[in-house]
């Protein structure tokens, strides 16, 4: 648990550090390249501040070992994280629509868009770059540690890559395309806000599930299933429930065995069966297997 933390801890800071560099030059591009696309972008960049330090703070929790009261662990506190993490995507894509939506508006009114200089333009670009390869870096290492919170800050940084490919493509257009193409800025803007709610939508239903305690997915709970069922003692089961937490499962069965079998060996098969659920799922798994005579 100590090294999926640190590795997360990493993950995140090398994310800081290149948000921090980023932002910085999208700002200072967007002002000397009178470029207001170039300017969201950077303030775009700056939710990626937010959603670093709560995941650098909610992992660092979460790595805790279970206490007096949190008996289950601390998982909870990474999902919480991702959750906020998605609320905070959401947000930014309904921000960027709104600002699109307005400077087409004034476009169409006939109100003269801004022409970008080419720093801005060259400033995306090198954003789109770095962001692609921040996400790529953020989501192998993510899925390594299976972390969710990390995997949705990887997304967020592939959010802002996308941005920055609209961002790119309305400034291009502004550039090389004359006056009357100024007005891709916003719309290129807009298409992209669309994007980064559907991730944050995605990112935060199984986040909103595993708070409100859903089950595991079917494939998982056949396979569970599967692993109770062909141990070759065990007759019947019910009562089966599973659940996730943060990073882990939570595994609660009742089973069925031969009245004749001895105390001792009861708790055997129910051992063997806990060995071998967790040799699938992983050693944190929690679980809690009840014997009952048939």
């Amino acid at each position: 648990m100590e090294n999926r933390t640190k590795i997360a801890k990493k993950v995140t800071l090398v994310g800081f550090f290149v948000n921090l560099g980023l932002t910085t030059a999208k700002l200072i591009a967007g002002i000397v390249g009178r470029s207001s696309a170039m300017i969201a972008d950077g303030v775009h960049s700056l939710s990626d501040f937010a959603t670093d330090i709560v995941v650098l703070a909610f992992v660092n929790i979460s790595g805790q070992a279970s206490d007096e009261n949190h008996r289950y662990g601390h998982g909870k506190f990474e999902t919480f994280a991702t959750l906020i993490i998605s609320l905070v995507l959401f947000g930014v894509g309904v921000g960027i629509l709104i600002n699109g939506s307005k400077s087409i508006i004034a476009a169409i009114d006939g109100r003269m868009l801004d022409k970008p200089g080419m720093i801005a333009f060259w400033a995306a670009i090198a954003s789109i770059v770095t962001k692609e390869i921040l996400f790529q870096y953020t989501l192998k290492r993510g899925k390594e540690i299976n972390s969710d919170a990390v995997i949705a800050n990887g997304w967020h940084h592939r959010s802002d890559a996308f941005s920055s490919i609209g961002t790119a493509l309305g400034i291009g257009g502004a550039i090389f395309l004359g006056e009357s193409w100024r007005i891709l800025d916003p719309i290129a803007g807009v298409l992209v806000s669309f994007f980064i709610m559907k991730v944050a939508i995605d990112l935060g239903l199984p986040s909103v599930k595993e708070l409100l305690e859903s089950s595991l997915d079917s494939e998982v709970v056949e396979e569970i299933e599967s692993i109770i069922t062909n141990h070759p003692e065990v007759q019947l089961y019910h009562h089966l429930k599973t659940r996730k937490i943060g990073s882990i499962y939570a595994i609660d069965v009742h089973i069925k065995l031969d009245r004749n079998l001895t105390f001792v060996r009861s708790h055997d098969v129910a051992s063997e069966i806990e060995r071998e659920l967790k040799g699938r799922f992983g050693k944190g798994t929690q679980i809690s297997i009840h014997t009952e005579p048939i």
